[in-house]
């Protein structure tokens, strides 16, 4: 009788200790061993030149999220899991966004309905709070947190969505109280609102203005308000998104004042530019994402950051709108003045691939750092870890096995995301997850989707 139920063979496996030539087994779902000679098994999944790694954590995805009249969102759950699974990651977080007026808890049940067994891997939910009353902060957010969600939201701009400095104080204090973690998109709704109406006063339309309206100093401004104002209520913060040096710079200093703040970086700033919104013919509106993307000058300082451990977190902000489409980018509106383009980019399943050939292949990263850029800081800040994140005697047994002799080039026919393009098409890259596993059953081999069952699963989470 086999003592296990998989065991991995002959893999390179990353562990929070060692990295070598191991044998993992599974059992029941969970990592039950991990050494040489381990006994037998039912399955055994042969990994030899390849790296076994925790499945990645996306803890930035949008999904299934309402979008202004007249807009869709590309990947409801199915499609955006399925995506997300097939670029290596077994965990995404997206996010439950409370409307104005109404109730966070019915937000809450909103996003579950539409996640409802219809997810491919394992999913939890951050909160968005838009509307901060003493009952949301006083006693809808506390019985939210004590049921594992366990993480807030901020937004400094858009309007309907941005909190203004009084009511940031308070949803942070609220989450002191509470131990929850708070994410904060930092960029001056008032700056950009200026900007955007003289732009508009000048006729300049067209998608590559997204830019110039939303430039680096309306980030680097908002960034620096809000770790003033988690300093102020004595809180830690996640700065998301984040796009270039003035804003790293703000966060090393913050940093050099003890507070405790982690920060969050994505692709788009790492591999396009602001010129990519200058495509002939409305193409730029494909690359339309707030922050924009800045120049190569950003993009050294955000490679910069990943190395030297300013940044801890590395997430996709998989935000999905098709390009041609009346309820895309080309709404009616949209195909005329950048205003009106859907904010967002899809990027869920190529964010791995993206950095572990850039990253991990081409020596900018180490192998380790790599796992925890994309999966074990995203356990440890979103209260996950050690059962997420890690190959660790009795962790899920959610893993990915990379094979580093795979070249590819990423085109829109190879993806799984509802979008219709994709805006890193074209580039090529080195290494590709080819077997996934999800609470230890095999859901892709060589690629190949074998199990057509969504396993995916909510998980309630610790606080970070």
């Amino acid at each position: 009788m086999s003592i296990y139920d998989t065991i991995i063979a002959n893999g390179t496996v990353v562990t929070p200790t060692l990295t070598a030539q191991m044998d993992l087994a599974i059992k029941d779902g969970k990592i039950a061993a991990i050494g040489k000679d381990l006994d037998s098994a039912e399955n055994v999944i042969d990994a030899t030149d390849c790296y076994v790694l925790p499945g990645g954590i996306d803890s930035h995805v949008h999904l299934a999220q309402p979008s202004g009249d007249g807009i869709v969102m590309a990947d409801d759950f199915a499609s955006g899991t399925l995506a997300a699974l097939h670029g290596g990651n077994t965990m995404i977080l997206s996010f439950c966004f409370q409307e104005k007026g109404g109730s966070l808890r019915q937000a809450v049940n909103d996003y579950h309905a539409r996640a409802n067994d219809s997810c491919y891997c394992d999913v939890s939910f951050h909160l968005v709070v838009t509307d901060p009353t003493a009952q949301v902060l006083g006693q809808e957010l506390p019985s939210l947190v004590a049921a594992g969600y366990s993480s807030v939201k901020i937004f400094m701009t858009y309007e309907g969505l941005r909190l203004y400095d009084d009511e940031i104080l308070s949803t942070l204090d609220a989450a002191r109280s509470l131990n929850a973690t708070v994410m904060v998109h930092c960029e001056n709704e008032d700056a950009i609102r200026f900007l955007v109406e003289k732009h508009q006063a000048a006729n300049k339309l067209a998608p590559k203005y997204h830019a110039t309206t939303r430039p680096v100093a309306a980030e680097r401004e908002a960034t620096h308000r809000a770790l003033a104002l988690a300093e102020i209520v004595d809180v830690p913060i996640v700065i998301v998104h984040v796009s270039n040096e003035q804003a790293i710079e703000e966060i090393s200093r913050a940093r050099a004042r003890g507070r405790n703040v982690v920060g969050e970086t994505c692709p788009q700033y790492l591999f396009l530019t602001a010129e990519d919104l200058d495509g002939m013919d409305w193409e730029g509106a494909k690359f339309i994402c707030s922050p924009p993307p800045r120049d190569k000058q950003a993009q050294e300082a955000c490679w910069q950051a990943l190395q030297d451990g300013t940044f801890d977190l590395f997430s996709s902000d998989h935000c999905p709108f098709r390009y041609d489409d009346p309820a895309g980018k080309l709404n009616p509106k949209g195909r005329t003045n950048f205003k009106w383009v859907p904010n967002g980019i899809p990027g869920v399943e190529t964010r791995l691939p993206l950095l572990f050939s850039e990253g991990v292949m081409k020596g900018r990263i180490s192998l380790e750092q790599f796992v925890g850029l994309t999966s074990t800081n995203h356990a440890k800040t979103y209260g996950l870890y050690p059962r997420k994140g890690v190959l660790q005697l009795g962790s899920d047994a959610d893993i990915a096995i990379w094979d580093p002799r795979i070249e590819t080039v990423i085109t829109q026919q190879m993806l799984h995301h509802g979008a219709d393009y994709t805006p890193f098409e074209g580039f090529k890259v080195q290494g590709w997850p080819t077997t996934m596993l999800l609470g230890g059953n095999t859901v892709i081999r060589e690629r190949r989707q074998i199990e057509p069952k969504c396993l995916g699963n909510y998980i309630a989470r610790n606080v970070g």
